[in-house]
């Protein structure tokens, strides 16, 4: 995640020295997350029924190789190429290195332990950026490409040697099999999809367009918008762990809605922002619910997964957040083209609340009678 943080600035400057129109950059960033949507459930079927290690390990080994071929590619059909690759890549780790969190996760620990998960991605993914203008501006964008290729190999490397495999944790004729099915029927899923989807859409709408509101119309610096999008982030992982254990204390469920609720807050009120110090005050209070729903939400997911298959579970989940990501830029795109740019935060707001409302519909309890 470090290197991932490290060429997500530098991006656009790629693709723009290629001569890629801004539609192209839209679709170059959603290239990614089409890659990971669109191999993450086979890998999470196969995973839980062959092992985690296999797929980490090879995962890590293909997304170092594909790193390099940034470098090679001299046009904009060839990059986005490599960025589906790199995304099928990233679909093979990142749910799969989820799962297996979620395999030695003790009961009853379930967000502890999610929580130092997901505060090691804020955190790299928060610094990364800087590091990535660092190298960008004195070594050239393909410093930051060797620089990701390399720390991914060391992870490749690591992974090979140190990690152990955990399916002998438990019995084979105890795990679950596999079941989309079956994962269909519970509330708890559909609920998780159903947040990820809207939130992430909402998401991927307020990271696209918020350089562009704090630049543009407001004429704020990029240093002053680094800032926002880095203290969005920080915060919320240094927030990550505590909140993870308070949510292996208090109702997951509500956890979810409180931290989905102060995120929607953050994406309705950007458009009525005109000073810095407002937009600071907006992503710290979203920045601070992002670390009460992550670790909630994670857990909620372990514990399904122990029914339907750990990985099978959250790849579904995580494809949800891979079809917001790619979908939303583009969706909040068109309306800002045909409106102002300002209404592409109110479209990710009330994408946001459709969400959040889906999740509370489909999750609540059922009635014992």
């Amino acid at each position: 995640m470090l290197g991932m943080g490290i060429i997500s600035p530098l991006i656009p400057v790629y693709a723009s020295s290629l001569g890629a129109t801004a539609a192209a950059v839209g679709l170059i960033f959603a290239g990614f997350s089409i890659g990971r949507a669109v191999i993450s459930p086979v890998i999470g079927y196969w995973s839980d029924r062959i092992g985690r290690k296999p797929f980490i390990v090879a995962g890590l080994l293909a997304s170092a190789l594909v790193s390099l071929a940034y470098l090679w590619a001299d046009s904009v059909p060839e990059l986005i190429i490599v960025r589906l690759a790199h995304g099928a890549a990233g679909g093979i780790v990142f749910p799969v290195t989820q799962a297996y969190v979620g395999d030695i996760s003790p009961h009853g620990k379930e967000g502890t332990w999610m929580g130092y998960y997901t505060a090691s991605f804020f955190t790299a993914f928060a610094v990364g950026p800087l590091l990535g203008g660092i190298l960008g501006d004195r070594f050239g964008p393909s410093a930051a490409f060797y620089t990701l290729s390399g720390l991914t190999f060391l992870g490749f490397l690591l992974s090979l040697i140190l990690l152990p495999e955990v399916k002998n944790r438990q019995a084979r004729s105890t795990m679950p099999r596999p079941s989309f099915a079956k994962m269909g029927q519970s509330g708890i899923v559909r609920g998780l999809f159903s947040y990820r989807l809207g939130t992430e859409m909402g998401w991927g709408i307020f990271f696209c367009f918020l350089p562009i509101v704090t630049g543009i119309n407001l004429g704020m610096s990029s240093t002053q918008t680094g800032v926002l999008l880095t203290t969005n982030m920080l915060i919320t992982s240094a927030l990550m762990i505590p909140f993870g254990r308070l949510t292996d204390r208090f109702n997951r469920r509500w956890m979810v809605v409180i931290g989905g609720a102060m995120g929607f807050v953050q994406m309705a009120f950007t458009g009525f922002a005109t000073e810095f110090w407002q937009l600071l005050v907006l992503v710290s209070f979203g920045g601070i619910g992002g670390a009460i729903t992550s670790p909630a939400g994670s857990a909620l997911a372990v514990e399904e997964g122990r029914k339907f298959g750990m990985a099978t579970t959250i790849t579904v989940i995580t494809m949800a957040m891979s079809i917001g990501v790619a979908v939303g830029p583009i969706a909040g795109g068109a309306l800002a083209d045909i409106s102002n740019v300002v209404w592409a935060f109110y479209f990710a707001a009330a994408l946001s609340f459709i969400g959040i409302s889906l999740f509370t519909w489909f999750s609540r309890p059922k009635s014992s009678s």
